[in-house]
C-alpha cells in the first residue's frame, strides 16, 4: 500500500491582501492520507468516516511508535466497535457509515487516546461559535488531525488546521477522503490532490448551513501508549 504523506505541504494560507493580518495553526507532525480504496478494499460511498479514522490514526501511530504500522483496517474498525458492543455483529462486513463518536471509541480503545466531541448544531453561525475551541486545539503542540461529520453535510472530513484572517474571517484547513484513482490512472501526488481540492481552506460560510457537525478532537499526551 503506497500511501501519501503530508499532503497539505506547500499550500498557500487563503488569500489575503497585502494589509490583512493571519493566524494560522497546523499539525506540525506526519500523517498518512487515507481515502476510498487506498488498500485495494472499495469503499467508495460509505467509507469515508472509516478513512478519516485511518488517517488520525496514521498520525497517533507515528507518533507514538514511530511508524505507521499500527493504522487498523476497516474490517478491524468493525471488529472493535462491535467488541465495545456500539454495534451489532450484523455491523461487521456492512456498509454501514460511522461518525465522529464512532471515531472516539476507536481511537480511545486502540490508542488510548481519549476525545473531546464539540457538538455545532449548524453551518456558518455554529462553525464561528466553535471556532475558538478548533484554534485552541491546533495551537497545541503534537495535535492530531480531527474529524467533522453532520447529518444533512454526511460526508466525513478531517481537519489539519484553523487560519484566521483579520481577527474575524475565519477558515478551516480540510482533508477530503473521497479522492480515488479509476483503473489505468496514475498514482496522485499532493501537488494534484491541492489542485483539484481534496486539500483545501475552506471558509466558515461554505459549510452547510442546514446541516449540524460533530467534531471529534483526539487528546493526544506524552503519555498516551498504542495498544492496538
Amino acid at each position: 500500500m503506497n500511501l501519501l504523506s503530508n499532503v497539505h505541504l506547500g499550500l498557500s494560507d487563503p488569500a489575503i491582501t497585502l494589509n490583512s493580518r493571519k493566524k494560522t495553526h497546523l499539525i506540525t507532525n506526519d500523517y498518512q492520507y487515507y481515502h476510498y480504496k487506498c488498500d485495494g478494499f472499495d469503499d467508495v460511498g460509505w467509507g469515508c468516516g472509516y478513512r478519516t479514522l485511518q488517517t488520525i490514526a496514521s498520525y497517533l501511530s507515528l507518533q507514538q511508535q514511530g511508524k505507521a504500522g499500527q493504522v487498523p483496517t476497516i474490517k478491524e474498525i468493525q471488529e472493535t466497535l462491535v467488541h465495545l458492543e456500539d454495534k451489532k455483529k450484523s455491523f461487521l462486513g456492512s456498509r454501514e457509515w460511522i461518525g465522529s463518536f464512532e471515531v472516539c471509541l476507536v481511537i480511545d480503545k486502540l490508542f488510548n487516546v481519549p476525545c473531546k466531541i464539540v457538538h455545532c448544531p449548524s453551518g456558518e453561525n455554529g462553525m464561528t461559535d466553535i471556532f475558538p475551541k478548533l484554534e485552541e486545539h491546533f495551537a497545541k503542540s503534537s495535535a492530531p488531525p480531527i474529524m467533522m461529520g453532520g447529518d444533512h453535510d454526511a460526508s466525513s472530513k478531517g481537519v489539519l488546521g484553523t487560519c484566521t484572517v483579520d481577527d474575524d474571517d475565519h477558515w478551516l484547513l480540510v482533508l477530503d477522503p473521497h479522492y480515488y484513482h479509476q483503473r489505468g490512472q496514475h498514482q496522485t501526488s499532493a501537488v494534484k490532490l491541492q489542485q483539484e481540492g481534496y486539500v483545501r481552506w475552506i471558509h466558515l460560510s461554505e459549510f452547510d448551513k442546514q446541516s449540524f457537525y460533530n467534531i471529534c478532537l483526539p487528546q493526544l499526551n506524552s503519555n498516551a501508549l498504542c495498544t492496538i
